[in-house]
């Protein structure tokens, strides 16, 4: 085993090491996570939230027995394969052994540990990203046109996971015909591979016709009701953030691609990044979207610095280019992690706040992390709804209803006796059972629209109650109610059907 093998392993062990002592036992998992799960029993070619690669993982998890630990553990194999990826390109690139520490150095203690301890289809459009333009690079260096093919392949893949990896292609194209790299277009093996491609993501572009397009519905809302909240200067000044430690790093690649001899085969990269980072600003996209544009960048700039400092006195920047990252990690590692407590956070909010993490999606300042609050209060309501369930009379004859997809993925996790609730948010919109009557209906309510419940539901039913809600004030869903209704008087199956209707013609 050489040396440059036994310092990657290492790399890959802290990084595992990392990702699972970065989170506070004393959080659950996030609201995302528990829909992403619940995917896994209901297998399809693509879902109204996400396209189907995700749940594929999520069937895998399943049958390893659904723990946290394998739920943390794909993500963090993401993640390490990242790193990985940026080593290879860095060996491609003819960096030094400087070069390889330093680039995983930057990738270890960077944005992507916070990314890789939530299981969501991220981690995955980051790698997809990284290899896609690792692909790319050997083809430049080898002109090998199976290159092409793999490099479809993956594309596939990527935008089987996420279909962000569409911005990839949109900066690389004008990127590629403004270089002489714009020869990649007269080789007909491009379309063959771009054939392929298409082929392989064709159930999902299928699911999606037949369904009316419902990502559409989806860009929609999240334009309405999150990106309208998304500041171009703030995506910026998130781009920096990010990726703090390796600043001088991607600086130095961009530099680099522009003036460096052995890199103007590449030049095309440096277009690459200001084409894509110019689109996601104009569709005011989320500020994590933009991940998967960096690593390779870290690469690049590792590979030239280690170049420049290998003589003289320069020697000697070496270890402080490598302590940079983690020295710049420390303040990050205490605000940007769900490892202390709630609150420990609003004692000490003036430092999150420094950060920008206190402002949620609705664009305002709260007491947590929009995603710390995400990971709260969700067992106390599992829990709570299996507890209630279990002394209704009937009780298979019961109908779970939630308001959002996080209440009820959490309920469905949690639960001890495999219940399944329902919404009419995201893909649980698809997922109602309405082959049986039912005669008692739980309903889960967010505590903004709980009030006027039992007014609403109650004349349908002989019996009803607020049996319970969510008690843990630092949730978001906290105020959250639980309440039941037994004894139905009539058929709401069709109530249901009317209100799945009524959703899906909006949408």
């Amino acid at each position: 085993m050489t040396k440059k093998t036994i310092i990657l392993i290492g790399f890959i062990a802290i990084k595992f090491l990392l990702q699972f002592l970065l989170l506070s036992p004393e959080y659950d998992l996030q609201r995302d996570e528990y829909l992403h799960l619940d995917q896994a029993n209901h297998l399809a070619w693509g879902y109204v939230s996400v396209p189907p690669f995700t749940s594929w993982t999520s069937y895998i998890i399943h049958l390893l027995g659904n723990s946290i630990f394998w739920i943390k553990f794909f993500p963090a194999v993401y993640g390490a394969l990242t790193i990985y990826v940026v080593w290879k390109a860095i060996e491609e690139l003819n960096g030094n052994l400087f070069a390889l520490i330093l680039g995983a150095t930057c990738m270890l203690f960077s944005v992507l540990l916070r990314l890789n301890t939530l299981y969501q289809p991220n981690s995955f459009d980051v790698l997809s990203w990284t290899i896609i333009y690792f692909i790319l690079l050997k083809y430049v260096k080898t002109k090998n046109t199976k290159w092409m093919y793999i490099g479809a392949i993956m594309f596939a893949i990527g935008f089987l996971n996420k279909y962000n990896i569409v911005f990839q292609l949109i900066g690389l194209v004008p990127a590629l015909l403004i270089t002489g790299q714009r020869k990649i277009f007269a080789q007909p093996k491009l379309y063959i591979a771009a054939v392929i491609s298409l082929f392989i993501v064709a159930p999902n572009l299928l699911w999606q016709y037949n369904n009316n397009f419902p990502i559409v519905h989806h860009l929609k809302r999240l334009s309405e009701t999150q990106l309208v909240n998304v500041e171009r200067m703030g995506f910026l000044r998130s781009q920096i953030l990010f990726f703090i430690g390796s600043i001088l790093v991607i600086i130095s690649s961009l530099y680099s691609l522009l003036f460096y001899k052995p890199f103007k085969p590449y030049r095309f990269f440096f277009w690459s990044l200001l084409f894509t980072l110019a689109t996601f600003m104009y569709f005011k996209a989320k500020d994590y979207y933009a991940i998967g544009i960096y690593p390779i960048y870290i690469a690049f700039g590792s590979v030239y610095l280690g170049e420049i400092l290998n003589n003289g006195w320069k020697r000697y920047l070496q270890p402080v280019l490598i302590a940079l990252p983690l020295l710049l990690f420390i303040p990050i590692y205490n605000v940007g992690f769900p490892n202390k407590s709630p609150e420990y956070i609003i004692r000490n909010s003036e430092k999150y706040k420094r950060f920008g993490l206190l402002r949620w999606e609705d664009g305002k300042d709260h007491l947590l992390p929009q995603d710390f609050a995400d990971m709260l209060g969700w067992k106390e309501l599992a829990y709570k709804v299996d507890s209630v369930y279990s002394n209704l009379p009937n009780r298979n004859n019961t109908l779970i209803l939630c308001d959002n997809y996080g209440q009820a993925g959490a309920i469905n996790y949690y639960t001890n006796q495999k219940l399944q609730a329902v919404s009419f948010s995201a893909d649980y919109i698809n997922w109602f059972d309405l082959s049986k009557r039912y005669e008692n209906l739980i309903r889960v309510k967010e505590e903004k629209d709980a009030k006027a419940e039992l007014d609403e539901t109650s004349p349908f039913f002989q019996n009803s109650a607020l049996a319970g809600s969510i008690e843990n004030k630092y949730a978001r869903e906290s105020g959250t109610s639980i309440f039941i209704f037994t004894g139905a008087k009539i058929d709401i199956r069709q109530r249901i059907k009317d209100e799945i209707e009524e959703k899906k013609s909006y949408h």
